[in-house]
């Protein structure tokens, strides 16, 4: 672990502050014009996802956290649970299907996802930012609409529903953004 000083701070730094793990998401550096300049930092706790906001002088030294990133496979769901497979050692890791949120919806057979992991504990995941989906159900074109304004709910193979524009139909393949769950374009 390697000792920063407040003002280097930067978004996705992982540090250790009050005894626990945060995530900088914001950071803007202040100069007031009285007294000394600072960071504001906008943090994140890696475990339960509370927030909060500190200042860090330059002065100040916080551990700057290292996580380890590991590949791994999506095998199957089981109940609750997600099983992955470490592609290096092929052991087997299961993951809570509230870990991943509801981009659980997301998973397919063989997805490769990114965990990252403090200290062999897994405190994060990341899947594909986009994957490409078959369309099962989509409203029928009204006619009269606009092309600009009118976008159509849709559901997708995995349930989720998502809006897509009018010229989209059932049965066709289409590419949706993960992070935002929303459509990006027709699959080729």
């Amino acid at each position: 672990m390697a000792k920063i000083s407040g003002s280097e701070i930067r978004p996705g730094y992982v540090i250790e502050h009050d005894g626990g793990l945060w995530v900088a998401v914001k950071t803007n550096t202040v100069k007031p014009g009285k007294g000394g300049a600072y960071n504001q930092v906008e943090l994140k706790n890696l475990i339960n996802g509370t927030k909060l906001n500190e200042r860090f002088r330059s002065a100040e030294t916080v551990e700057q956290i290292r996580l380890e990133m590991k590949d791994f496979s999506f095998l199957y769901e089981q109940g609750d649970a997600l099983v992955f497979m470490d592609t290096e050692s092929y052991e087997q890791l299961e993951l809570n299907k509230d870990f991943v949120g509801e981009r659980a919806a997301f998973l397919q057979d063989g997805m490769m996802v990114t965990v990252q992991l403090y200290e062999e504990r897994p405190i994060g995941i990341s899947l594909p930012d986009q994957v490409t989906l078959t369309i099962t159900e989509a409203d029928p074109v009204v006619k009269g609409q606009t092309a600009a304004s009118s976008y159509k709910p849709a559901v997708l193979e995995n349930g989720v529903r998502v809006l897509v524009p009018p010229f989209i139909s059932a049965g066709e393949r289409i590419v949706v953004d993960t992070n935002e769950i929303t459509y990006v374009r027709r699959a080729e």
